[in-house]
């Protein structure tokens, strides 16, 4: 598995950066599907729920690009 910066014109960026980003995007659908299905409503902290699935999605985008890498 091997990470390296990323050149965005001209700044070198960290490669979790967009992966970051992508975690985000990706959960504002689920955010929004949990929220349709008042799901949110049933947990003890919406926003700690919240930033857990974000963290499993964020986790599994690095599995996921370090398995593409490797």
């Amino acid at each position: 598995m091997r990470y390296t910066e990323l050149n965005l014109l001209g700044v070198y960026v960290a490669p979790i950066a967009p992966m970051m980003v992508a975690a985000w995007v990706l959960l504002i659908p689920v955010r929004r599907l949990a929220d349709h299905f008042g799901l949110l409503r049933y947990v003890w902290h919406p926003a700690l729920f919240v930033f857990a699935v974000y963290m499993l999605l964020l986790s599994a985008l690095v599995l996921l690009a370090g398995r593409i890498a490797g």
